[in-house]
């Protein structure tokens, strides 16, 4: 029986496939990380601009990692987008589902990480009947499995 909904949604998951997809293009995969913040373990690596007087780093001198700039955003097009092609939206319940009837071929809905196991196996049978792709489908699903 578990067996036969899992393969149920794998199977829909497939089906279910965005009006575009345009190409994602990352101009740096990288992270940005704090200048020297790998030499002091105390430094937190997230990314803060270099205010030193005399800091060589702020100065832009040969040998230095790259600064964060404008022109390693996204494309507007492509920003936010997940590899398959749909945008997230977020879903606590089968009455937010609905919102995405009409543009479900634009955005797939995720399930909030608070929601129950019950009420996530009625957005998932909902989601299925109105053709709604759902990016989380089988977290929680395990401890139905034990019963």
């Amino acid at each position: 029986r578990v067996h036969e909904v899992n393969s149920r949604m794998a199977g829909s998951k497939s089906t279910l496939r965005p009006a575009s997809r345009p190409k994602i293009v990352k101009k740096k995969t990288n992270k940005f990380v704090r200048f020297d913040a790998d030499l002091f373990k105390r430094m937190n690596p997230a990314w803060r601009k270099p205010h030193g007087m005399d800091g060589r780093f702020r100065r832009h001198f040969k040998g230095t990692p790259k600064h964060v700039k404008i022109g390693y955003g996204s494309n507007t097009k492509t920003r936010y987008l997940m590899p398959d092609g749909f945008h997230k939206f977020k879903v606590s319940n089968v009455n937010e589902l609905e919102l995405l009837l009409m543009h479900n071929k634009k955005y797939a809905g995720e399930i909030a990480h608070n929601v129950s196991a019950r009420k996530r196996k009625a957005i998932i049978e909902r989601a299925e009947q109105l053709s709604i792709k759902i990016c989380n489908p089988n977290t929680r699903m395990r401890s139905d499995e034990a019963e």
